[in-house]
């Protein structure tokens, strides 16, 4: 069964600072029809005004994966971490046993806009740990594995049996992601207009195409476009 959830269902809280929506439910919006997909348990597409920010809170047995779209991202946390994360920064926090950790927009004046992405652990009570890399630079027409189980090919490891897919797409330009018996996909567009198995999606949407061998993606229009692979 193909599986949509168009941007304008999302739940939607608007806070001033951050103006922020959900895909599945989260904090005050609760829908038990969208309460996530297999592993993945949050995805929320938030903008946060120059100057604003997410102050010190803390976290357990959660992976949380961070992508920033456009603008910069200051971060700091209790195991001393302190980084800036820029356009095409990916970051992920295993937040185990626990952690505290502060996310505010570097510039007093431009917005920044980021998605903030949460799986459930395979296993709980691993230590925290933190990790950042840089895909600003990733080709365009291709997939990119950005966190995996495994940290496989370069990829960020996540303390689950996850694959996360990054692809940058011109109009025209299309991939295919094969899937193993057993996993599903969830496939969210972050920027711009797709073709998803014949489904067109625009930006906030995301499908789960249902149990197919592959995942195909065309661009409609210069895309970005994250791919959850799911056991």
């Amino acid at each position: 069964m193909f599986t949509i959830r168009k941007a304008k269902d999302r739940g939607h809280a608007n806070h001033g600072w951050l103006d922020s929506y959900h895909t599945f439910s989260f904090a005050d919006y609760h829908d038990p029809r969208h309460m996530g997909f297999r592993s993945l348990r949050v995805i929320n597409d938030d903008t946060v005004l120059g100057g604003g920010g997410f102050d010190l809170h803390s976290h357990r047995e959660m992976e949380i994966i961070s992508y920033v779209l456009s603008g910069a991202l200051q971060h700091r946390d209790s195991m001393g971490h302190a980084a800036l994360m820029k356009a095409g920064d990916v970051q992920r926090i295993s937040a185990g046993t626990g952690i505290s950790h502060s996310e505010h927009n570097f510039s007093p004046i431009e917005p920044v806009h980021f998605l903030q992405i949460w799986i459930l652990p395979g296993r709980a009570g691993v230590k925290p740990d933190y990790a950042q890399k840089s895909f600003a630079a990733a080709p365009s027409g291709q997939s990119i594995l950005v966190a995996s189980g495994k940290g496989r090919d370069g990829s960020i490891p996540i303390n689950q049996d996850a694959d996360l897919m990054l692809a940058k797409l011109g109009a025209g330009q299309s991939f295919q992601h094969p899937l193993a018996a057993g996993r599903c996909a969830w496939v969210q567009v972050a920027e711009g207009e797709i073709t998803l198995n014949g489904q067109v999606l625009r930006a906030g949407d995301g499908a789960a195409p249902g149990e197919e061998a592959a995942v195909n993606v065309s661009g409609r229009k210069p895309s970005q476009v994250l791919l959850f692979d799911l056991n």
